[in-house]
Formats: C-alpha cells, structure tokens, sequence
C-alpha cells in the first residue's frame, strides 16, 4: 500500500458540563506499518514515525512500530501473522508529535479486517488504546479508561465509528454518560497523495501541525475552565495504572 495524506477538519463538541465548540484543521498520515513513506533526507524532518510515539514496546525483538502492534495484540490473545497493518496518525515534525487519536487497522494474511486500535494521547501524557470489533460504518462501545480532559472524569463509554478510509476519512466518537452524548468529535478529510510537493506543501497552510494543534487543545481547555467547568481530581499514579491495563 501506498502512503497518502489526508487534510483534515476535525470537531469537539461538548455538552456537558458546559456547552463549547470548536473545529481546527491539519492533516494526517494514513500509512502501511511495513512499508513505511520513505521520503527525501532533506525532507525527514517534516515527517517521520517513532516507535516510542505509540503503544508499549515488544518483550523480545527490534522495537518498530509495527512489533508494538503486534505486542499489544498479542498481550490480548490475539495473532494476526502476516496480515497488513495501517494506522492513520501524525508524523513527528521537526521532531515534535502530538496525536490525539491514532487509528490502526489490523488485516489477517487472507487481507480480512479483524480489529481496530484506536489509541487516545492527552496533553497531560497520558495514553491508552482500545481494541475494537471491525464494524464498519456502525460504532462501537468501549468503556472509557482515561481522563483526557481537567474538565472530564473516566468515566462513561464511548461509541467509536472508525471505517477504513478512502477518498474520503470519516471517523466519529462520541461519549456518552447515562445514555446521553456528553461530548461528540469528528475526524473527515480528503486525500492527497503522499508527494514530495503536497508534503511540502502542507507545510505551508499547516506548519508545524503537531505543536499547533496541541497549543489548540490547550488553548480549549483553558476556555473550558473560564467558563465554570468543574476540574476533575487525578487518579494517583498507581491507579491510572490499573486503569491503562484494562
């Protein structure tokens, strides 16, 4: 597979405790785990990918992003020998990378889509994946694991809509507390293809599009807490523990 690019739109949509909205624009990568873009030297730092930027590291091995994958469906019972791995994600730029969401599609060798990771980073460094069912244009249910937010606790579940992209991206998730959504957000984009002229040129309408959109994220939560949202304790570090391995 080749890599392609997708400039994207993304939404935040927050019900509760307070009403807020707001969108931002980037782009993502959505590449093959085994067949990572290889792009001009002068070109690396504005796009390279990190295993130490994903998931936990494998017991025995070389430590590449796709073994990572591979640990961590393994350490859950299951085995994908063979099949293709690709994740939709940020490539670090100028050697700095935040990703809020990272999606990972996980193919058996016949080419069949078995599970979804859907990885969730905070900008307290926080992360968590959670492994999905394959399903396409309907969401799926998993518990909440993190608190991603001062202004939000872990509990609830999300309802995550992940289908493979294509020309078009369009992934959903939402939270939901007593069978409300209390927080809704949206990832679309059109693809691109992954040249040495379209890299470049994301350059330009998105620079430095990690730290921008961490700043965002930052900039958001503060707007969060100007406007009453109640801040929600921490769980001691040992208990986040838990909660990681869940």
């Amino acid at each position: 597979m080749l890599s392609v690019l997708y400039r994207t739109r993304i939404t935040h949509l927050s019900r509760s405790p307070v009403h807020h909205y707001f969108e931002q624009g980037g782009y993502l990568w959505y590449v093959d785990l085994d067949d990572l873009p290889r792009l001009p030297r002068w070109l690396q730092p504005f796009a390279t990918f990190e295993a130490a930027d994903h998931l936990s590291p494998p017991v025995t091995g070389p430590d590449t992003l796709r073994a990572r994958v591979d640990q961590y469906l393994a350490d859950r019972g299951v085995d994908l020998p063979g099949g293709t791995v690709t994740a939709l994600t940020q490539a670090r730029v100028l050697g700095h990378v935040f990703n809020p969401l990272t999606v990972f599609w996980c193919h058996d060798d016949r080419g069949v889509l078995r599970h979804v990771i859907a990885e969730v980073h905070t900008t307290s460094g926080d992360r968590h994946a959670y492994l999905l069912p394959p399903t396409g244009a309907q969401p799926a249910a998993v518990k909440k694991a993190v608190m991603v937010s001062p202004a939000d606790g872990a509990d609830g579940y999300y309802l995550v809509r992940a289908p493979l992209p294509g020309v078009d991206l369009d992934v959903t998730i939402s939270l939901h507390r007593d069978n409300k959504p209390a927080f809704v957000a949206t990832l679309d984009g059109t693809r691109w293809k992954a040249s040495v002229a379209n890299v470049m040129r994301l350059q330009l309408v998105a620079p430095m599009a990690p730290l921008i959109g961490e700043m965002w994220i930052r900039m958001q939560g503060t707007t969060l807490w100007t406007q009453r949202a109640p801040a929600v304790t921490r769980a001691p570090e040992r208990e986040r523990e838990k909660v990681g391995q869940l």
